[in-house]
């Protein structure tokens, strides 16, 4: 054949291709439409129904033969087995299904691949190792034992492909929160008898959000070949969860963050069958810590654990796991026979860093110090194994007798011991070191917990060593702490453990303290109802202190401490009583912090009680010699927000026996004030006064250039005062009724002279059925020293005929310039009115000067 014949046939047989594959593409276009194959609907849907072992319904089918034949189902539904439940085990809107071409030569029409796509897949359990996927696996080696064949013909399963779709997980019917997104799955047979398994998704959690991937991604690979059983079929499995966030991993299990941060790797093999499994896990984690720091070194580790497991029996044996922490090993082996008998485990620590153990509590617990170290070792062996009963227990007295004297014998035994224990950092003032401490188990209790106990004497700077006493578990831990321990020692422990109570010993110095304390708390705290700035810890005792001190931001000066107990109860802190001296005045005063606030703002309470008390005295103390360069004033100059320390807030009273202002005596003065950062408030003040009472309310705050002074302003009422002693104390002998008035006061200043220079008020009184004499008065004055002067004659004063007696006196006064000036007023004598005035002029002793009035005839 010429080269010419040979070119034409072969451009007659590319022409022959493309003609035929251009037809091939019009019959798949054209052709599908103009075929009805609803009559197919019915055998489609019962050779996936077969296939799969469960009812299936389908919507519609259409027929697709590029680029494969198969079929489009429409909103594609599998039921579920009743025992699991009503809702389907499987529902996708969009379903496609392949179509194996081989065997429409045979005569039938067989399904070889099922893909869908976003579709909704729920896994049910019923009760322990029922799965609703068991009767489908079942369903998938039985027709691969019967040669994929049924009584109605073919039913092979179909490869399973799942994009895109969604996985939930159910207990009974009950939906469980978890559940995986974005999961690819597929499920084929390899071979006559062999499956395979492929799954990849994200774990999720429905009822909060987690940041898509931060809780990992899930990959699953695995065989398995067919068995008479299950628990018999061999299955080789590959399971890895990797890129998982500590943090998002916690809140995906448990629902909450408990504050710990790093990446997580876990992974696990299983070989074998269920009934007889080797199983080898991994797992790692690195950069773990809390999120508030992290710490120069994290706490990393890399366990491996393998095991024979037995599903039937639900045992595991030859438990070994080993991890390096440090430079040190963990080495764990156990077995946990199942079928009611007890397990046994041993537990060995080789030279396992201290600071190993401080990352772990660090990591669970939010209150340790960032910048605290730890040095020394752990080590030492621990064994759990239950002795076996020895036939049946009898009944009868004596026996019993025996039994209730003879301790219960304990599981746990073998001890711990730490060596060279030394903790820095955290603002200790040195090293703070502890004796070798050996740890072994500790008696069982009424919960039958299992613990380790043990007692250390401690050095602490007091007469005798501190005892302390602790109690581990692994819920959580019990410790006591009584002795004698220096201020020093004492506040450095106290902030090294991260107790809220430490405040309560700073600004201490003085003799050393006794302390009898008890503590107990979880290692991590109960993440449904706690937080990471709420640890589930109680404190409670007492902490005693003498000859001490106490030196506040705040003021000038130290108050000196003969005595004071802290009672420490449920996280509430009571310094009752505390004697105290502060300068030449003493008292006695306790001080509360409260626990829990249920009507925010909560605020200390403070209660101050005085005895009697002399102004000279609290002027020596608080005022020294007057001038703005006081002792006052340098104590109240730290109220002043631009210069020193604000004070705290406080809530409290302040009360005395007696207080001596010159000639006027308050009996049982009465004031409560709430302290604030720049100012304070007299929410209540109330002494016996004169024979009567006053009462008001007040505040304290700063005023002047820069904002240099205390003003105080002042709102009082007296009640019935005597007249008599209001006369007297005016240098005039005043007689008759009670004596009322109520007014309003401001001021400012240091000194008194200050403050009577910057008085000025209004005041408004009432007297009935009064008289003012004209004779002249005796009175006395009390020195700056405290002692009274002789009693001496003032000059006799003129007093208007109304005033002499009459029925009723009120009116107003102004206070300004350092007197006291009476303003509109009216005097009663049965129906005659008179207006009088007058004033006083404030000092030592004040004077009163009247101006002779007119008369006004009275209305009828």
């Amino acid at each position: 054949m010429t080269e010419d014949a040979q070119g034409r046939n072969r451009k007659r047989r590319r022409i022959a291709l493309i003609l035929g594959a251009v037809l091939f593409v019009l019959a798949g276009l054209l052709i599908p439409p103009w075929i009805s194959i609803s009559r197919y609907k019915s055998g489609i849907t019962r050779l996936i129904s077969t296939s799969l072992g469960r009812p299936v319904t389908l919507s519609s089918v259409e027929l697709r033969l590029l680029p494969r034949p198969g079929f489009v189902l429409t909103d594609l539904t599998v039921a579920e087995d009743p025992a699991y439940g009503a809702e389907p085990v499987l529902h996708a809107n969009t379903v496609t299904a392949s179509i194996r071409l081989w065997t429409l030569w045979r005569g039938r029409m067989e399904i070889g691949r099922i893909s869908v796509d976003e579709a909704s897949l729920n896994i049910v359990r019923a009760s322990p190792g029922n799965w609703n996927l068991n009767s489908l696996l079942r369903t998938a080696t039985g027709n691969a034992g019967n040669g994929n064949r049924t009584s109605g013909g073919a039913a092979r399963l179909p490869e399973l492909v799942a994009t895109d779709s969604r996985v939930n997980i159910k207990s009974g019917v009950e939906k469980l929160p978890w559940s995986l997104l974005d999961t690819d799955l597929s499920f084929w047979q390899e071979d006559s008898g062999e499956w395979q398994v492929r799954l990849k998704g994200q774990p999720a959690r429905t009822d909060i959000v987690l940041e898509s991937g931060d809780a990992g991604n899930l990959r699953m690979a695995a065989n398995m070949r067919r068995a008479p059983t299950l628990g018999q079929m061999p299955v080789h499995v590959d399971l890895e969860w990797s890129e998982a966030q500590m943090g998002q991993l916690a809140r995906l299990i448990t629902g909450s963050d408990p504050g710990w941060r790093g990446d997580v790797t876990g992974q696990l093999q299983l070989e074998g069958t269920p009934d007889a499994a080797t199983v080898k896990t991994r797992l790692r984690a690195t950069g773990v810590h809390r999120a508030e720091f992290a710490p120069a070194e994290p706490l990393d580790f890399d366990a491996n654990c393998g095991f024979q497991f037995h599903w039937n029996m639900r045992a595991v044996e030859k438990l070994v796991c080993d991890s390096p922490l440090g430079k040190g090993l963990v080495h764990l082996t156990g077995e946990m026979p199942g079928a009611g008998a007890p397990p046994e485990f041993a537990l060995e620590l080789d030279r396992v860093p201290a600071a190993a153990g401080l990352g772990v509590l660090r990591t669970v617990r939010n209150t340790l110090t960032p910048d605290l170290e730890a040095q020394g070792t752990v080590s030492g062996r621990l064994e759990y194994k239950q002795a076996e009963k020895t036939g049946p227990q009898k009944s009868g007295t004596a026996l019993r007798k025996k039994k209730s004297s003879a301790p219960e014998q304990n599981a746990l035994t073998g001890s711990l011991t730490v060596d060279g224990l030394g903790l820095t950092g955290a603002g200790l003032s040195q090293p703070l070191q502890l004796p070798r401490i050996v740890l072994a188990p500790a008696p069982p209790a009424a919960d039958s917990s299992l613990a380790l106990a043990g007692t250390v004497a401690v050095p602490a700077g007091g007469a005798t060593p501190l005892s302390i006493t602790m109690r581990l578990a692994l819920e959580g831990y019990q410790a006591t702490v009584r002795g004698a321990a220096s201020l020093k020692w004492a506040r450095d422990l106290a902030h090294v453990t991260g107790l809220a109570e430490a405040s309560a010993l700073d600004h201490l110095a003085g003799d050393p303290i006794l302390v009898d304390l008890a503590a107990q708390g979880r290692w991590q705290p109960d993440m449904a109802v706690a937080t990471s700035s709420a640890q589930a810890d109680e404190l409670s005792g007492t902490v005693a202190l003498h000859n001490a001190n106490w030196k506040a931001d705040y003021l000038a000066n130290p108050v000196e401490i003969s005595q004071a107990t802290l009672h420490i109860e449920n996280g509430q802190l009571i310094w009752d009583p505390l004697l105290f001296s502060y300068g030449p005045v003493k008292g006695t005063a306790s001080l509360s912090f409260p626990s829990t606030c249920s009507t925010p703002p909560c605020h200390p309470q403070f209660h101050l009680q005085f005895g009697d008390l002399n102004a000279s005295t609290v002027e020596a103390a608080f005022l020294g010699a007057q001038g703005p360069n006081t002792l006052l004033s340098s104590v109240l100059a730290r109220l002043h927000p631009e210069q020193a320390p604000s004070w705290p807030e406080l809530d409290g009273t302040v009360k005395a026996n007696s207080l001596a202002l010159g000639a006027v005596t308050l009996t049982k003065p009465a004031i409560a004030v709430a302290v604030h950062s720049d100012h304070a408030e007299f929410t209540a003040i109330d002494a016996a006064v004169l024979g009567g009472r006053v009462q008001g309310t007040g505040s304290m705050e700063w005023s002047g250039t820069n904002r240099a002074k205390p003003a105080y302003t002042l709102q009082a009422q007296f009640h019935q005062l005597s007249a008599q002693a209001v006369g007297k104390l005016l240098g005039e002998s005043w007689s008759g009724g009670a004596w009322n008035a109520d007014g309003k006061l401001e001021l400012t200043g240091f000194s008194g002279a200050e403050l009577a220079g910057s008085a000025t008020g209004t005041l408004h009184f009432d007297w009935r059925h009064g008289a003012i004499s004209d004779a002249a008065a005796e009175t006395e004055t009390v020195n700056h020293a405290g002692f009274r002067a002789s009693a001496h004659w003032v000059a006799k004063v003129a007093v208007p005929a109304a005033l002499a007696r009459f029925d009723e006196w009120s009116g107003d006064a102004a206070i300004q310039n350092n007197a006291i000036t009476l303003g509109a007023n009216q005097v009663m004598s049965g129906t005659r009115k008179q207006t009088v005035g007058g004033t006083i002029t404030l000092g030592e002793p004040a004077k009163m000067q009247f101006a002779m009035p007119g008369d006004a005839a009275a209305t009828p």
